[in-house]
């Protein structure tokens, strides 16, 4: 086995079952189904954004705080505040759905099923532009696909290996980082570093130091977090130089960084 290879099979299985996303899949048409009896006019679009958009979400086997991101945009024509919203969608989610946990985590509401949790986020629309709840009640702007064509141009441009990469880092940041980056931060940060590597970069391997070095450059010597990228890029290095010396050590050691799921 080689770090490529391992790396590889791994990004493999960081990508949801057909089953785990024909799951999701049906929650998400009763969802909006349920929204629909429930608002009725109130609503005029909602849609799923966010990872599960960019194929970069991962198994719940690898995260179990993996969700979805769902926006409902109101009409919001008596210019309510974001709270007003919470507080209908949270009597929704306990109407609807009696037996699963629901609570409020500013700006969203949880909603959480046996398979996927749901982040329903209220939202309004001016202009050409989405405004959300930010974290003091009032609404913000936000575009909800922002990265999305950029990831998919980096993905195309670099022989489909961004968004497996991606989904590497994100499980290296769970398991090894203790989710010091933000999902969606990290996701942002990797697109823009590796959106124009395929001059130099072929492999796996070549794309996760790229990764590993570009975060690294952005961290404080000394700091915890330079500390284990630091580490995870030694042991990468470590284990390619050893697929030649000691091939028999090579699984052990890249599995240090990126653990099997």
């Amino acid at each position: 086995m080689t770090v490529n290879s391992y790396l590889a099979n791994l990004a493999s299985n960081l990508v949801l079952s057909s089953d785990e996303k024909a799951s999701i899949n049906t929650s998400i048409s009763t969802l909006e189904y349920r929204l629909e009896l429930f608002f009725g006019s109130d609503i005029v679009e909602k849609f799923k954004f966010g990872s599960f958009t960019r194929d970069t979400i991962l198994p719940r086997k690898a995260d179990s705080n993996s969700d979805i991101d769902y926006m409902i945009v109101f009409n919001n024509s008596n210019n309510y505040q974001p709270q007003t919203y919470l507080n209908q969608l949270k009597r929704f989610a306990e109407k609807y759905y009696q037996t699963s946990e629901i609570h409020q985590s500013s700006p969203t509401i949880i909603l959480k099923l046996n398979h996927i949790k749901f982040e329903l986020v209220p939202a309004y629309k001016s202009g050409c532009g989405y405004y959300i709840p930010n974290k003091t009640d009032g609404w913000m702007y936000t575009d909800p696909n922002d990265i999305n064509s950029n990831l998919t141009k980096a993905n195309t441009n670099n022989g489909s290996k961004i968004k497996p990469v991606i989904r590497l880092l994100k499980h290296w940041n769970i398991s090894k980082n203790y989710r010091y980056y933000e999902s969606y931060d990290l996701e942002k940060k990797l697109i823009s570093y590796l959106e124009f590597s395929y001059f130099s970069c072929t492999s796996y391997s070549d794309y996760v130091l790229l990764a590993f070095n570009a975060l690294k450059s952005e961290c404080s010597y000394g700091t915890i977090i330079y500390d284990r990228i630091d580490k995870a890029i030694k042991d990468i290095e470590e284990a390619i130089d050893d697929e030649s010396k000691y091939p028999s050590l090579v699984e052990d050691e890249i599995k240090i960084v990126f653990p099997e799921v």
